[in-house]
Order: C-alpha cells, then structure tokens, then sequence
C-alpha cells in the first residue's frame, strides 16, 4: 500500500495526470497494489485566487507521503520564477530531493533528430545534483538600477552534497547493470575549485567502493557533441545542477521530445516527487491533444523508485508498444489520437 501525493497543477497538467493516474489504477488491479491518492490543489489557479503558492501546513503533509506525483506548474497570468521558486525550488530544498534522475531512452517507432541512431544507440541516464550549485541562491545585487550594478551568482558545492550524488550514480549504474559506466560532465579546466571537488570525490569514492565501475570524465562541451555525434557511448553520466539542467533537455530531444521524457526528483531516504518534463504548455489546455506518455512514464518512475520494478517495466513495455504500433507522432494535435485514448492504449496493453 501506497499513499501518493497528486498536484496535478497547471495546464495540460490536470490532463496528463489523470491518464497517468488511469494506468497506475490499471496495473493496481494486476499488481496488487493499493494506491491511495490525495490531491493537493497547488499552482497558478490558486496563486491568482489566495496569493498562497505553499502553505507550511501542505508542506509538512507532503513530507508523509510514500511519492508526490506532479503534473506542471506554470501559469501565464503569474511572473516567471514566483511559481518555480516558491513551489517547485522549495519542494526540492525543503524535501532534500538532491538526486534528479532523467532517462534518456529512444523506443522503437519514434524519431531521433540524429541521424543514423536507433534506440540501440539511445539509452543512457542522467544523475544530476539537484539541491546546490547556482541554484542554491547564494549571491545577490548590488546598486540594481543604476549604471554600476553588479549581479553575482555564486555556485556552492559541498563535500557532503557531491558524495551522496555521486554514490547514487555508481549505485544506479551497477543496479543498471548496462554498460556499468558512469561519466562525469564536469569543467574542470574553468570551473577549476568546483570540479577539483567533484573529480576528486568521483575518483576516491569510485576507487575504493566501486571498482566494478567505469571512472569516465568529459567537460560539458564535449559532452553535449557526443551526445549527438555518439550517444552509444554513455551508460550513466553524473554532473552538477546547472550543467544537468542543460544536457538533459537536449537529452530530452534526442529521445524524442519533451512529450515522452520523465523524470524524477528523488531523495532516496524520504519522499521523492515525479513529473513529466514538458511543463505546462497552457495553449493546447482543455483541448485533449496532448502526449500523457511522459506522466505515464513518470508513473513508472515512481513505482521503481518505490521498489515496484515489475510493475513500472511493465508500463514502460505498454509505452513502447503504443509508441511503435499507433502513435504518428508525438507531438501535441500529431498523434492521430487523443490524450484519452492514448492513456487508454497503454491500459490496453498492460
């Protein structure tokens, strides 16, 4: 028995959300899970109404549940950055979701930008740190509005939050047990105090605790054109928050587009919160056009993560069918189906 937090949010979120919820309630009746849903009304609409974006009292709730599962913030009545730092930065400070985990996996029947590449040469993850770097807010303006301004982000990086990250990539790349090889995406020839942490924690750790893995090393130039020119070559690549933010969209595309790509904000240790990457995406909205195989797939994050392996493998073969035997494409309005009965499709083969 599980018990699932659900903010289906903004948007297309309420949409893609309510598919995902009619596959896990599918596989609820095969499985033998129980899954308990409460919904949480968070997100622009009740940023507009109350002026509330996360109340204390649904943040503490929230730390009690087994997963959260997120549909998409972001509102285009609302500024940019209110919504992504009140709910979704805070959602990863205060729940500690230090790992953010991206698959990165081309399914037979979609098309990759890169030429020549199928989905053998396309599967590969990436751990990114989630809770530090330039988005833990350390810096500030000076003299804003005038002709000396100075803007200043700092990047803060800490032994402890690198280990751990660290550690869950050779963990994740021997539980993998593909290529088991973990790169890091680093800098270390600019960003040299940041990455003289990172390479020689990744080369310590890895040596004396995990010498079934591969130790890889790439700057993050280098990364993103291997990532076109071969991504074959990548099992699992580890890196900091801000590079990972960056490489994982690009990811994103070469596996297809945003509107299959899942991904997970995970703390190991306590509650851990799964969302499709295509955000909210507020034009196609109430128009049942939209992929849900991202949240459906985010679904099947959660129920790995939860330890339910044979039941999210079991969603992900139902994708891939639906993917290589209906979909025209996977853009929003392409598809040749509705977002309904692409939900339905995947139910139908599980």
């Amino acid at each position: 028995m599980y018990n699932i937090a659900v903010i289906a949010g903004d948007g297309i979120g309420p949409e893609v959300i309510r598919e995902g919820l009619k596959v896990l309630d599918a596989l609820s009746d095969t499985e033998g899970l129980q899954l308990n849903y409460t919904h949480y009304d968070l997100g622009g609409e009740r940023y507009l109404r109350t002026g509330e974006i996360l109340p204390d009292s649904v943040l503490a709730e929230l730390r009690n549940f087994d997963a959260i599962y997120l549909g998409a913030i972001g509102h285009p009545e609302v500024k940019p950055g209110i919504l992504e730092k009140g709910l979704l930065l805070r959602l990863r400070f205060e729940l500690d979701l230090y790992i953010n985990l991206r698959p990165i996996k081309l399914f037979p029947g979609v098309e990759t930008p890169l030429k020549d590449k199928g989905p053998q040469d396309i599967d590969f993850v990436v751990v990114r740190e989630n809770t530090e770097g330039q988005y833990a807010g350390a810096g500030g303006i000076l003299r804003k509005g005038t002709p000396h301004e100075i803007a200043i982000q700092e990047s803060v990086c800490t032994r402890m939050g690198v280990e751990r990250c660290l550690r869950y990539a050779f963990e994740y790349a021997r539980r993998r047990n593909k290529g088991k090889k973990v790169t890091l995406c680093g800098k270390t020839n600019v960003l040299t105090y940041v990455f003289d942490l990172w390479s020689r924690v990744f080369h310590e750790v890895g040596a004396r605790d995990y010498p079934d893995i591969t130790r890889d090393y790439a700057h993050v130039d280098a990364t993103v054109m291997w990532m076109v020119k071969n991504p074959e070559w990548f099992d699992v690549i580890v890196t900091e928050n801000m590079f990972g933010d960056i490489i994982t969209d690009l990811g994103a595309m070469l596996q297809g587009g945003m509107g299959i790509a899942a991904g997970g904000n995970i703390n190991p240790g306590g509650v851990s919160m799964f969302e499709p990457i295509g955000g909210s995406a507020p034009k196609y909205t109430g128009q049942n056009v939209v992929n849900p195989l991202a949240a459906i797939g985010a679904a099947g994050m959660m129920l790995d993560t939860l330890g339910e392996t044979a039941a999210a493998e079991k969603i992900e073969k139902a994708i891939m069918k639906v993917c290589e035997k209906h979909l025209k494409s996977l853009a929003a309005g392409q598809m040749g189906y509705t977002t309904q009965e692409v939900g339905d499709l995947v139910v139908k083969y599980l």
